[in-house]
């Protein structure tokens, strides 16, 4: 992970194998998903065609992003709180608000 990443905040989270091999493995169905979506354009699929599998992929991203956030409230969100740190409860609203757009 890159500490330059310009979209980041800064802050960094130790995930366990089952975390990270659960999100990761996702990641990896997303990205097929769109390469299969690029073979499509290649070979003049038919535009219902790519619509559909447009939608499945943000079908996987929801779900991707559901999974993450159950994981963040369980684990930062909690632990900010456990250890008096209300600036966590107003950080997750900003999040949940950026995700409701």
């Amino acid at each position: 992970m890159s500490d330059s990443c310009p979209y980041c905040s800064g802050k960094h989270k130790e995930r366990d194998d089952k975390e990270y091999k659960d999100l990761m493995n996702r990641l990896k169905r997303i990205e097929g998903q769109v390469r299969g979506i690029e073979g499509m354009l290649e070979n003049d699929a038919y535009c219902t065609d790519i619509l559909i599998q447009v939608s499945a992929i943000t079908s996987a991203l929801n779900s991707f992003n559901k999974v993450l956030l159950a994981n963040h409230m369980k684990t930062c969100v909690a632990e900010g709180i456990r250890k008096g740190d209300d600036s966590v409860i107003d950080e997750f609203v900003v999040t949940l608000q950026k995700l409701m757009k």
